[in-house]
């Protein structure tokens, strides 16, 4: 296998539209059956929740086995092994100092001008439910990302829907995460019926007002199909990595770091973006030589990516590098290069930036602290990484004085009558 260098000048418009576009699939049949499903469930609660389990994950489910109970967890947390508990523990408490320093302070006010007050509140939201897929391996890891900053948010609580084995039981290290977690509301559920049993809530599953984390597009689906009835939280699609690099960085590093997001699956997208033939070359040379080390999946899905929308981007300097990246706008990005400290701030659409070399995309995804679930599809151009504000809600405060009441009535009563509200100019006109 050999990785597709392209020049970015001479670059194709179809390739160029491709790169960018990466696996941005049809999912029009998705939402076909998303709206008979999520109808179906509606009506019909837990039967159909556990008729579509069974079709779609093979396993057999009952209304009394829907729910995860707490001598399940604690027996998946025992079977762990105890080296993975102490990474779990320790990837844990960096995500909870990570995302504690983000809370806001719960009110603030500032006097906008003399005798008026203008604040807000901070409050959490009531209730939320976290998506942890199963798919093509399992993701403990989502389970903290998720999981934690909700909790230090404070919501009251946190339902969590993952898909199960088709034994009809979870993988030990997902309850063994959410053991350490804290999270003990739990349901065997997934898929487009998944979304709509707490969307809709169902005679065992409740209803919640917003879901959060990824899924196949049968879950983005259901998510769209049922927006109006469940906040649905930021976009998360395939899997996409970046490397900015230069003729200073490592290669070997690089090539190690460039397959990190490939072997997420055939839909995912992993690009070098340099100014250097020279590392573009050595790259390539050495990712072949790394591909013998990985099983057939694995490398499958690497070739796949690597055919479809992956490859290395050649550019003639770092500043059209640069300029590149910011249009891609990537889910993961690395900066390797002499001065990555000095590139950071010129990289304004980004999931996330790791610099320098020893800052793999392997780090972030389980353990420094900051959040993995983030935005893709060129969605870093508009969203941000899950963190805790997408489990807290603001609430705008206003306090005026008689003061500041007297001097600001006429201006008031001005714009509301240029705008036609005469009970509007009334509540000042006539207030004494």
């Amino acid at each position: 296998m050999q990785i597709p260098i392209y020049e970015l000048k001479t670059m194709s418009p179809d390739i160029r539209a491709k790169i960018m576009r990466r696996a941005e699939e049809d999912i029009s049949e998705q939402l076909k059956i998303a709206r008979e499903i999520s109808a179906d469930v509606k009506e019909n609660g837990d039967q159909a929740v556990i008729k579509y389990t069974e079709k779609f994950d093979k396993a057999s489910l009952t209304p009394q086995t829907i729910k995860v109970t707490q001598e399940e967890i604690d027996a998946g947390y025992e079977r762990a092994d105890k080296e993975y508990r102490e990474a779990l523990e320790f990837a844990a408490n960096n995500i909870r100092i990570f995302h504690e320093k983000q809370m806001p302070e719960p009110i603030w006010f500032t006097e906008t001008s003399p005798g008026i007050l203008a604040g807000e509140q901070t409050n959490p939201l009531p209730d939320v439910c976290i998506y942890v897929p199963r798919g093509k391996g399992s993701f403990p890891s989502v389970m903290l990302m998720m999981a934690i900053p909700a909790l230090v948010a404070k919501v009251p609580r946190i339902t969590i829907l993952t898909p199960p084995a088709p034994n009809g039981h979870l993988d030990d290290g997902v309850l063994a995460a959410a053991k350490v977690c804290g999270v003990s509301e739990i349901y065997k559920v997934g898929g487009i019926q998944g979304v709509a049993a707490v969307a809709y809530g169902t005679q065992t599953i409740p209803k919640c007002s917003k879901i959060i984390g990824p899924g196949s597009s049968f879950v983005t689906a259901a998510k769209r199909v049922l927006s109006d009835e469940i906040d649905a939280g930021p976009p998360a699609g395939p899997s996409e990595g970046l490397i900015l690099a230069d003729e200073f960085a490592d290669f070997e590093k690089v090539g190690l770091d460039l397959m990190i997001e490939a072997e997420h699956g055939p839909d995912s997208a992993a690009l070098l973006v340099t100014d250097s033939k020279e590392l573009a070359e050595k790259v390539r040379e050495f990712v072949a030589d790394q591909m013998p080390k990985l099983s057939e999946q694995r490398k499958e899905f690497v070739q796949t990516v690597f055919s479809e929308y992956g490859g290395v981007i050649l550019t003639d300097s770092l500043e059209e590098s640069i300029d590149f990246i910011n249009e891609y706008a990537p889910e993961h990005m690395e900066i390797m290069t002499k001065d990555p400290w000095g590139v950071m701030p010129k990289i304004k659409n980004a999931g996330e930036i790791l610099l320098g070399e020893y800052a793999p995309i392997t780090l972030a995804n389980f353990l420094i602290g900051v959040n993995a679930i983030l935005p893709t599809g060129k969605g870093a151009k508009t969203y941000s990484s899950v963190s805790v504000y997408d489990f807290l809600k603001k609430t705008s405060i206003g306090y005026v004085t008689k003061e500041g009441f007297e001097s600001t009535r006429k201006m008031a009563s001005i714009f509301a009558r240029v705008e036609g509200f005469e009970t509007h100019a009334l509540a000042v006109e006539e207030r004494k």
